[in-house]
């Protein structure tokens, strides 16, 4: 089979997946109701729905899952360039520091109470800071500089995981210590349309860029002397890649939480069905990424009374993987 079928395939495979997620859950919609309240929008038809199922379908379910969407399918993109930039594949969105730095952003402002707006845009913000502090770090490295990114992003979300873990310490434990470690977990469950708005600007804007450039990852890949000899100025390519990135990461985190290995495990599985051609593999990411996601956070709201935060999901499923791996490349030396 093709690549483009493939491509075409997980796209219809998102396409069911996003569109029966609206009549799953505690008030179930039936799938036939589901289509025609989504294409009323559009197009007039006749109401065969009563105003409980458009309500829960456009004012709860729907910022839910476009966000599941839009996340998803920026965690799975940000890893995969990540791992081309790096070349290596076991490397994911957080390398350079952005979600904890993003992590320590939200506890910030859940310990000092400035609200729910003010927060999401100070966990961006810092999130965004902790990138810049870690290629800044690379920059004034004699070493190798893709060696030195790595440690310098590994150094600085050691930073803002300490920062976070002392805000904890002396965290109120009734009200404020619970809300950061249930932030920190990784959760859709309190996202407005509001949310998804915000973070669909800078991931949209970091997507375009990164898809019209993706034939040059490939060659980036090859080594940067290679690159530089066919023409491709790499310095420019590396910081478009870390800033679209680090965007998308950043903007991710700020509105669910840190929600890990989407990054790291989603792009594993592209590579299996597409290969490594960056022209199809982060097409096929994004795909992945948000049927993923939203299918995750079905299960994250559905599977028990209380909701199971998605990072404690998907840590159940990267972390086999991750080790199945580990295995793997052992297996190849």
């Amino acid at each position: 089979m093709s690549k483009n079928k493939k491509i075409i395939i997980m796209f219809l495979i998102l396409t069911a997946v996003f569109v029966m997620s609206f009549g799953i859950g505690k008030y179930s919609i039936n799938p036939i109701n589901v289509v025609k309240v989504l294409l009323s929008k559009f197009i007039p038809l006749k109401k065969t729905w009563d105003d409980n199922t458009y309500t829960v379908i456009y004012q709860i379910r729907m910022p839910r899952i476009l966000a599941a969407l839009l996340i998803g399918s920026a965690l799975s993109v940000a890893g995969c360039v990540y791992q081309g930039l790096f070349k290596n594949n076991m490397v994911s969105p957080e390398v350079l520091g952005a979600s904890n730095g993003a992590g320590f952003g939200a506890a910030l402002g859940i310990f000092f109470s400035i609200g729910y707006a003010k927060t999401t845009f100070l966990s961006f913000i810092v999130g965004l800071f902790a990138v810049s502090l870690a290629y800044f770090i690379s920059e004034k490295s004699r070493a190798d500089k893709t060696f030195s990114m790595i440690l310098a992003g590994i150094m600085v979300g050691s930073l803002f995981s300490a920062m976070i873990s002392y805000l904890k310490l002396i965290a109120d434990t009734d009200n404020t210590l619970p809300a950061i470690t249930y932030w920190l977990m990784g959760s859709l469950a309190s996202i407005k349309m509001s949310d998804t708005v915000f973070v669909s600007i800078p991931i949209i804007l970091s997507m375009i860029p990164l898809m019209l450039i993706r034939w040059r990852i490939n060659i980036l890949t090859m080594g940067e002397e290679e690159a530089a000899t066919l023409g491709i100025n790499v310095k420019v390519l590396k910081v478009i890649i870390i800033v679209t990135a680090t965007l998308m990461t950043s903007a991710s985190v700020s509105v669910s939480g840190i929600i890990g290995w989407v990054g790291l495990v989603i792009p594993h599985f592209a590579r299996m069905i597409v290969g490594y051609d960056y022209r199809y593999l982060l097409i096929s990411s994004a795909l992945l990424g948000s049927a993923f996601l939203i299918f995750v956070d079905n299960f994250a709201r559905n599977i028990s009374t209380s909701e199971v935060p998605l990072g404690i999901l998907t840590s159940f499923i990267g972390a086999p993987l991750f080790l199945y791996l580990i295995y793997k490349s052992g297996e190849n030396k």
